[in-house]
């Protein structure tokens, strides 16, 4: 291997790199009370996420390597930060100590999700609903959440964590 091919190897890790980078933000300014702001962030991590898989299948350089460090930053930026942003901005208020369990759910079947994704390795359809999506559509969710009555935010984590790791079959869209 050259050190040509090397370079390129790496350019689909800067895009998952940048996923992460932008989920570690949003945990941030979610600490800081930005919540709109970290909402942004993490569905500027879901056009990181959606970016890498497609650069590496343009540049043919898909890896294990590659495939590990996306799961690594998917469970940042999709399961942690969206699980603390919901927390923080509507269940810590409503729901005190269980809203902490109902977080941390969200954040733990997030893990379990991308294990099994990585384990099955199936090509035609996702197992369960992907992080990504579950993440993003909370992180859309907290952007109205002075529209929404608070209870859609803890029925939303808790039915996209059974979701995440139930073994419903969901379509694979655009590759």
């Amino acid at each position: 291997m050259n050190s040509r091919s090397i370079k390129v190897d790496m350019i689909p890790s800067l895009f998952t790199l940048g996923n992460l980078f932008f989920g570690f933000l949003a945990i941030i300014w979610t600490m800081n009370g930005n919540y709109q702001v970290a909402s942004g962030l993490i569905i500027l991590s879901v056009l990181m996420d959606s970016m890498d898989g497609k650069v590496a299948r343009k540049l043919s350089v898909s890896t294990d390597f590659g495939r590990e460090l996306d799961s690594l930053c998917d469970v940042v930026s999709f399961g942690v930060a969206p699980a603390i942003l919901t927390y923080k901005v509507l269940l810590e208020g409503h729901m005190g100590f269980w809203g902490v369990l109902l977080a941390a759910a969200f954040a733990l079947c997030g893990a379990v999700r991308l294990a099994r994704f990585n384990v099955l390795n199936i090509t035609t359809h996702f197992v369960g609903v992907p992080i990504t999506f579950a993440g993003g559509l909370m992180a859309l969710l907290v952007l109205f959440y002075q529209s929404l009555p608070w209870i859609v935010y803890p029925i939303a984590l808790a039915l996209l964590a059974f979701l995440m790791v139930s073994s419903f079959k969901v379509p694979k869209l655009g590759k």
